[in-house]
């Protein structure tokens, strides 16, 4: 068994957390049932090397399958909590603003899980994820301080921090 560290936690508000549980009980109980109903009515069709009907049935239940396991991973992951509430202060949850130090433009991006955003269809924001390269080097900053890291490219960039607030729906 995996131990949770600082590095493979995965920050969900409750709302999200308890969203995520339910869309695995389903999959792994009715929708588990119903796609291994459909594979059986197409194997029942005869010659499966022809019938997609069951390569499609067969198809779903590896995507239903896979996306078992990332829930699980995240479900195993994932530290439940309140929004932050300390506006200003970098932290899982927060809406951060940047402006990277070579570039006049800012830019906005949610630093936490993409499963925040997914409750919530009308808004669209990057997502970096506190463990990433940038994630963790701007964690604890308030606005007004720059801090460096390193990009998978192997460039050292620098970001000042503009804003931060908490995300709410």
């Amino acid at each position: 068994m995996t131990q949770r560290t600082e590095e493979n936690v995965i920050w969900l508000t409750q709302e999200a957390y308890d969203r995520l549980r339910a869309e695995l009980d389903h999959l792994r109980g009715p929708a588990r049932a119903e796609l291994a109903a459909k594979i059986g009515e197409a194997r029942d069709e005869g010659d499966l090397r022809e019938n997609g009907g069951y390569h499609a049935a067969k198809e779903e239940q590896g995507k239903s399958e896979a996306r078992i396991r990332q829930l699980e991973d995240m479900v195993r992951r994932a530290q439940v909590g309140d929004h932050p509430t300390t506006e200003g202060v970098v932290d899982a949850g927060m809406i951060v603003t940047v402006r990277f130090v070579s570039e006049p433009e800012t830019e906005m991006f949610l630093l936490g899980s993409r499963e925040l955003l997914a409750l919530d269809d009308s808004v669209h924001y990057d997502v970096f994820s506190p463990q990433s390269p940038l994630g963790s080097a701007i964690m604890g900053k308030r606005a007004g301080d720059t801090a460096t890291y390193r990009a998978p490219n192997g460039t050292e960039l620098a970001v000042e921090i503009i804003d931060a607030k908490p995300y709410s729906r």
